[in-house]
């Protein structure tokens, strides 16, 4: 098979020199990271071009003395695989060993000096790899020629003649043999090549390879920090509280009852609406804030309630105002008019918090020059562009330290109130790092939630049972409308909150139905939602597929048939439903008494499907098994999509069964893990994950499978007991 010849601009492959500062004051060595430091003066930096222990080849490759293959990678590591993945992309072209293989994350100020040569540094939205595959590929295969044509050279022989495999530059005529690192500081000189050829899939050796992850050994042996870990020399620990109602205001606080507490350091206003007391510990600082005087101007929305919202949510079902169609064909109304049969329902789901095992923190260094955070980030850019505004500096004189995630779920995506709130306590205290860390309380009352929404769906069948007319309207929150309005679109609809019934792209609605109306009524409570991970294909999946099987059962048809019939023009989407019922013995009994659910969905670019098992005994519900079937397109790294998967199944059942936050006095009521608990080891079931990359296109891994979790269960429950679970979460729920 041919292979495509890929341009790539020399431009973008050129080694670019920066001067850290002078003067070091300490030096940092974190895993995962480069060699950072801050300088007596203020100033910080990487000196990428002058690394002792070897030169980089390009951006993404750094070659030392011992064959160490160091791979830069710019997205970010939350548990999800993405460092490893990325890894073996830039590794395939590189033909480099991997077992010597390590990764590093750049800086975003870095990105920013180096003309943005890594790209996006955001790692959301499944996006992680489909994203910036095809780039950081041309990066190892780049580096790969550039060591080949420096053996070459030594040699004094034709470059063709020459090729790399596992580290190790081979002359052919002669058999001679240098290995990477031999070569590396000569091939680090070399003017890139005008073209790289990328291999074509079918010759893959390392992608497509269930390697073991980069990244476990120094999570087992305690090696790997993570933001909560970090120590600086000198460094201050700060607690902080801000004002519990949504867009209230700090009023006035008494620092004279605390600031005299073992530890304490200072006692600060944190913007316009928090408080943070500064001390040696960070026990220090948190006692000292929960004894500190604080009077809140709540403002408006101190009687919000979740009663009221609900009573906003219901009018837009009906209502005619603020409605916005985000996908029509046909004519539903009269389709459903002309109908043998019409089926109704209203399915709701709450606000839910991404409740991320580590809690939001930054760490920060302020000077009247320069400030350093580091920080657990998924946008490396954006995490810089917030420390840049709250330190008062240009961003060039400011820089971000990446650090592996304790958990992202989309929180420390596009939200970076806590780096605001380091650098804002920093630059109150000059020289001086601190680090804060809020407490679970603080992160369960100010987070940006899961969005709340309320479905109706009313569908039409024929005398012969078929479904011939589809309404559906979503009435909730736009996620965009108060997180990014420059996304939304021209009619002022938010094209997100349609995931999953779109026409077609990432998140096509996978039947084909002759007459469908899908609208959104868009009611936008003052609680702040935001990006969790799946986002609006979460709730729009169950919201979909437990009607569909509402309308399958209304005909009398197997659920599997008549999905089957609608989905004659979706072969991928169909191809995993058959896959995963037939895994899981769809037609046949199940054991122990188990009853069985089916859902599927094409969201972030993948076609993913589940059957689940679902036994009811004394009113509760165990899910004993799931299979799941998801094509990505290409699959780099097969393990840890089975590990994502599984993953993913935790949370979004934890969502299905416990996950809601309510809201009464304009606050969030839950605040730690006994009122807003995960799914218990006891409670997971056994998942049976089928990969099936059918190729041609690269779709996401880490979100897809959640969306299919809870409508399968859903339906396995009603195939149990004949009851409708319309509303979640199902803690509350007698059956």
């Amino acid at each position: 098979m041919s292979k495509a010849r890929i341009a790539v601009s020399r431009r973008e492959f050129i080694i670019r020199s920066t001067t850290a500062g002078a003067g070091f004051a300490l030096g940092l060595t974190l895993p995962g990271l480069p060699r950072t430091a801050l300088t007596a003066e203020g100033t910080g930096g990487t000196d990428w071009a002058a690394d002792p222990e070897g030169p980089e080849i390009n951006a993404w490759v750094v070659i030392q003395p011992d064959d160490t293959v160091v791979i830069r990678i710019a997205r970010s590591e939350m548990g999800q695989g993405t460092l490893t993945g990325l890894a073996q992309l830039v590794a395939e072209e590189l033909e480099c060993d991997w077992s010597k293989v390590t990764t590093e994350y750049p800086t975003p100020g870095e990105n920013l000096r180096r003309d943005r040569v890594w790209g996006s540094f955001s790692t959301g939205g499944s996006r992680g790899i489909r994203d910036s595959h095809a780039y950081v590929r041309k990066g190892g295969a780049v580096a790969r020629e550039m060591l080949i044509q420096a053996a070459a050279e030594a040699w004094d022989v034709p470059k063709a003649e020459c090729s790399a495999e596992a580290s190790v530059v081979t002359h052919g005529p002669s058999g001679r043999t240098t290995t990477y690192g031999q070569v590396a500081k000569a091939a680090a000189k070399l003017w890139p090549p005008e073209h790289v050829e990328l291999k074509d899939p079918e010759d893959w050796e390392l992608i497509g390879k269930p390697v073991k992850r980069l990244d476990t050994l120094d999570k087992l042996n305690g090696k790997q920090i993570f933001g909560a870990d970090l120590t600086l020399p000198g460094m201050l620990n700060a607690a902080v509280k801000a004002c519990p109602v949504f867009t209230g205001k700090l009023d006035s606080f008494d620092d004279s009852k605390v600031r005299d507490k073992p530890g304490v350091r200072a006692v600060l206003a944190v913007g316009d609406n928090a408080v943070a007391v500064v001390a040696d510990t960070w026990w220090q600082a948190k006692t000292a804030l929960d004894a500190l005087p604080v009077t809140w101007n709540k403002g408006p929305h101190a009687d919000l309630s979740s009663a009221a919202i609900d009573e906003m949510l219901d009018e837009g079902l009906t209502s005619g105002e603020q409605v916005f169609v985000g996908n029509a064909s046909g004519d539903a109304e009269q389709g459903l008019a002309g109908a043998a049969k019409t089926i109704e329902a209203v399915y709701a789901y709450p606000y839910q918090n991404h409740a991320t095992m580590e809690t939001m923190n930054a760490t920060a260094v302020w000077t009247p020059e320069r400030c350093e955070v580091w920080c657990p980030t998924q946008d490396g850019m954006a995490a810089l562009e917030a420390a840049a505004e709250a330190a008062g500096l240009p961003i060039e004189q400011c820089d971000v330290h990446k650090i592996h995630l304790g958990g992202g779920f989309g929180r420390r995506g596009a939200f970076h109130d806590f780096v605001t709130q380091a650098v804002l306590i920093a630059k109150q205290l000059p020289d001086t790092p601190v680090k804060l860390l809020w407490t679970r309380e603080e992160d369960m009352a100010h987070g940006h939630y899961h969005p709340i929404t309320k479905c109706k769906l009313v569908g039409g069948l024929d005398e012969s049972g078929d479904l011939t007319a589809l309404k559906v309207r979503i009435s909730g929150q736009s996620i965009l409308a108060s997180v990014r309005p420059e996304w939304m679109a021209e009619d002022g609809s938010d094209p997100v909150t349609f995931q999953g019934f779109h026409a077609d792209g990432d998140h096509a609605i996978s039947y084909g139905v002759a007459n469908l109306l899908v609208e959104h009524a868009m009611r936008n409570p003052p609680v702040p939602p935001g990006f969790w991970r799946g986002v609006n294909i979460n709730q729009n999946a169950i919201y979909l597929e437990c009607f569909i099987d509402e309308l399958a059962h209304a005909a009398g048809k197997d659920p599997l048939a008549f999905r089957r019939k609608l989905m004659a023009e979706h072969p991928k989407s169909l191809a995993v439903l058959e896959t995963v019922a037939e895994k899981a013995g769809w037609g046949k009994p199940a054991a122990n008494g188990a009853h069985r659910g089916l859902a599927v969905v094409k969201t972030f670019g993948s076609y993913v499907a589940a059957c689940a098992e679902v036994s009811v005994s004394d009113g509760k519900v165990k899910v004993q098994r799931i299979v799941a079937a998801t094509d990505p397109g290409y699959a780099v790294n097969p393990q840890q999509i089975e590990a994502q998967v599984e993953g993913s199944f935790v949370y979004g059942l934890s969502a299905l069964f416990q996950g809601e936050c309510t809201i009464e006095n304009g606050a969030v009521v839950q605040s730690n893990f006994h009122d807003y608990p995960s799914m218990q080891i006891a409670d997971m079931p056994d998942v049976e994950v089928i990969v099936m990359p059918s190729g041609g296109f690269w779709g996401g891994i880490g979100e897809p499978t959640i969306a299919v979790a809870a409508p399968a269960v859903l339906n396995a429950v009603f195939a149990a007991t004949g009851q409708r679970l319309r509303r979640v979460p199902l803690k509350s729920v007698e059956l």
